[in-house]
């Protein structure tokens, strides 16, 4: 064969091999805590992320490439997660999905401006991390919101003594939610007796807690906790012999509460960000998939976090030439949420529904139904 026909050759095989070889996917972090007690909320997140993964692939990704998942635990440490975020930058990511407390986000917002990374926190509500110009953006509404909305139902119940025993390893988003109650229920003439701080993980630090209860008269005990530590302190309050009222926040709503504290959080009030009897087909859709693939319900973590990665991917199709990833996040609006239409506002905040509900034969039902 001629040699200059061999070069023609050669050079069409290579062309061609280029043309099948698959585009470079697109690397999108989900950084959250998945072990230890807040391990819940962040497996919950992590379902609902991946199914949203697979779903944004299937329709053929980011202008052709696919979305890669890179998944970091936080360990709900500062330092293991602001060296994830650094880690996580150097990969090259596009974006990070978390982090899922408000403690963490807190921890690693220097290190997303000093690398340009946006975060689009599912699960963070701070009202701390609410009105400022920066690159976390979050998907529930804040803590101020949901705080005061408990205060005035359970002050509506006749609960006008209320103690609270919150979590020091979540100290921002504790803060945030004792004191927007504890004004809430002041203005309505109750009163928030006293807060009594305990350690997640340190054995020792629920039983002093709990302690610190003897000889009060209370309404009702508030528990500003993960679900695991919330199920914990009621049954250590119940074997005190105390049968105050419970009251959950919105960190403890999760399935798991449900699922551990059986008889014992019957009759607690919450706080739901979601709807678990939303009859819409988009809804119907989600609950169908994400039962077959993960053999359980999805909780609000699930939710928001699939909500959070849809409407990243619906700005990054969006995304014009010289258009930021944040500027493009704020434009892109609205997005078409599992329950209803959403949009972040100028600093990335979002004002949503919430509902109280309430714990009855191990469902979360909505007050008054």
């Amino acid at each position: 064969m001629p040699a200059h026909r061999t070069a023609w050759l050669a050079l069409g095989l290579s062309l061609a091999l280029a043309g099948c070889t698959p585009p470079e996917p697109l690397k999108l972090a989900y950084l959250a805590g998945l072990s230890g007690s807040v391990a819940d909320l962040g497996d919950a997140g992590y379902a609902g992320v991946q199914l949203a993964v697979s779903e944004i692939n299937a329709a053929g990704g980011i202008g052709g490439r696919p979305l890669e998942l890179l998944v970091r635990d936080d360990g709900q440490d500062p330092e293991q997660a602001r060296a994830a975020v650094r880690e996580l930058a150097a990969r090259g990511v596009v974006a990070i999905i978390g982090p899922m407390t408000t403690a963490m986000a807190h921890a690693i917002l220097p290190v997303s401006e000093e690398t340009g990374l946006v975060l689009v926190s599912p699960t963070a509500t701070g009202s701390s991390l609410s009105g400022r110009d920066d690159l976390l953006l979050m998907v529930l509404s804040s803590t101020q919101h949901t705080a005061r909305q408990s205060a005035d139902y359970n002050y509506g119940l006749g609960y006008l003594r209320i103690a609270a025993i919150y979590d020091t390893r979540n100290q921002s988003y504790a803060e945030d939610w004792l004191q927007s109650f504890r004004y809430a229920l002041q203005a309505r003439g109750g009163r928030l007796v006293t807060a009594i701080p305990f350690t997640s993980g340190q054995d020792a630090s629920y039983v002093d807690a709990v302690n610190q209860l003897q000889g009060m008269s209370l309404d009702a005990i508030m528990y500003v906790a993960n679900a695991v530590d919330t199920v914990r302190l009621v049954q250590a309050v119940r074997a005190q012999g105390r049968r105050d009222a419970s009251i959950g926040v919105t960190w403890s709503a999760t399935e798991q509460l449900l699922e551990m504290g059986g008889r014992t959080v019957e009759e607690m009030s919450t706080v739901q960000l979601f709807n678990r009897d939303d009859n819409s087909p988009r809804y119907q859709a989600f609950h169908a998939s994400y039962r077959e693939r993960f053999k359980s319900d999805p909780g609000f973590a699930s939710i928001a976090t699939y909500d959070g990665a849809q409407a990243l991917a619906q700005a990054m199709r969006q995304q014009a030439r010289g258009q930021t990833l944040k500027q493009a996040l704020l434009a892109s609006g609205p997005y078409p949420g599992l329950q209803g239409e959403w949009s972040f506002d100028r600093n990335g905040d979002v004002v949503g529904k919430s509902s109280i509900a309430v714990v009855r034969r191990g469902r979360f039902v909505v007050a008054g139904e």
